[in-house]
């Protein structure tokens, strides 16, 4: 339980479900500033605002029309003016716009990474410079801001390449590109989400986050994950867009103490502060090359809590105020979180029928082709039977759908 003198939490963001689900079980007082607003948020806030005003009959809408940062700062400013929060704990979607968080902070201060710290390990190229001078493996990169210079970093780099937003989450955006044929095409796609993009040449392997904590001068290494990206069978349409993980991703000790380092390297250069994620590609020869860092609370949440029995919430606060970290016990189970995608435009069931369904849209709503659904979580005794229990929970919640 908690032992500070801090009584309320707000969480902003868009994946906010369970971090403030772990906020009400450490027994603080929790309100959320959320984008989609789903009836599950209910259980663990006093109140919440929510970009997205779910309607019976009507639609959700588009995420990418829709989501605008600047819309958390009045949700936070009438949830702040009327409870008297003492500090807002972060989710996804806002790490790329320092200007909303710099408002932010100032309404109510965050609890964690300060904007200069987000701003520094969030900006590209900037932030592989510093990582080539801590001598860290990463792709080598470069930023455009035209098709020309596309394609000669393309050609310079070598192919094949990922291109990506300079600013976006969940892998919206992200494209791979296998020759200089695609790479004009592609340029004008993605620079409509951020207006220059990142060249970035592809690397071969499992895509992995590595969950830690930092305090002032320690640094816990929590888990390393597998993450689960562009997967047909969940509906997402985009090739790397985010479908959850599996809590943890089993690497030998050689593999593992390589994250290790290079996480509490990242930590202490850049001053990280609580819950953050680095996410990494592991090479066929067991290097883990860095790709970014989430530095904010991550969607492996629930699956580390309950594979390892610890309350990521609670740990947080205890690493940014007194710099104690928890021990970190050995898994002996593995946990799966699979993010559902609308197969086509649908009229949301009543998904409160399943254990173990997250993210939940009010029933009888329209959720729009390619838009996030909800979340299942699913634990096993091996990665596959954990994951093998999600699929059959996705396709019974599928099977539940109405088509319109």
């Amino acid at each position: 339980m908690k032992k500070t003198g801090i009584q309320k939490l707000l969480v902003a963001g868009v994946d906010t479900v369970f971090v403030a689900a772990s906020a009400k079980r450490t027994g603080y007082d929790v309100y959320v500033a959320d984008y989609f607003g789903d009836i599950d948020l209910k259980r663990f806030c006093s109140e919440f605002k929510a970009v997205i005003k779910q309607k019976k009959g009507e639609s959700c809408g588009r995420m990418r029309l829709n989501f605008k940062p600047k819309a958390f700062l009045e949700m936070v400013r009438i949830l702040g003016n009327k409870h008297k929060i003492d500090a807002i704990l972060l989710s996804s979607g806002l790490d790329d716009y320092f200007d909303v968080l710099c408002e932010l902070n100032r309404l109510i201060p965050i609890l964690g990474n300060s904007p200069e710290v987000i701003r520094n390990v969030r900006e590209k190229p900037r932030f592989f410079e510093e990582l080539e001078l801590l001598g860290i493996p990463h792709p080598e990169n470069e930023l455009a801001s035209d098709v020309f210079e596309a394609k000669v970093s393309a050609a310079k780099i070598g192919y094949p390449v990922i291109v990506k937003p300079t600013s976006s989450f969940g892998g919206v955006g992200v494209r791979l590109v296998l020759n200089d044929k695609e790479i004009e095409k592609t340029f004008r796609e993605v620079s409509q989400e951020s207006g220059s993009v990142l060249i970035q040449k592809f690397i071969e392997g499992v895509h992995a986050s590595v969950s830690i904590l930092a305090g002032d001068k320690k640094v816990r290494v929590v888990s390393v994950n597998e993450q689960l990206l562009g997967l047909p069978s969940v509906f997402q349409n985009e090739p790397f867009g985010y479908c959850g993980n599996i809590v943890p991703l089993h690497v030998n000790d050689s593999v593992f103490e390589k994250c290790e380092s290079i996480a509490e390297k990242i930590a202490l250069h850049f001053g990280l502060r609580g819950s953050n994620g680095i996410d990494m590609v592991i090479s066929g020869d067991g290097t883990p090359y860095v790709v970014e860092v989430n530095p904010r609370f991550l969607g492996t949440l629930g699956c580390i809590e309950r594979v390892f029995g610890i309350n990521m919430v609670e740990a947080h606060v205890e690493a940014c105020l007194y710099g104690e970290m928890p021990t970190i016990r050995k898994a002996s189970k593995f946990c799966t979180r699979l993010i559902l995608y609308a197969p086509k435009r649908v009229i949301a069931s009543d998904l409160t029928v399943f254990e173990d369904v997250w993210d939940i849209p009010l029933p009888n709503s329209l959720i729009e082709e390619g838009e996030p659904l909800c979340s299942v979580l699913t634990e096993g005794k091996s990665r596959d039977a954990s994951l093998q229990k999600a699929e059959e929970k996705a396709k019974s919640i599928y099977c539940r759908l109405r088509p319109i």
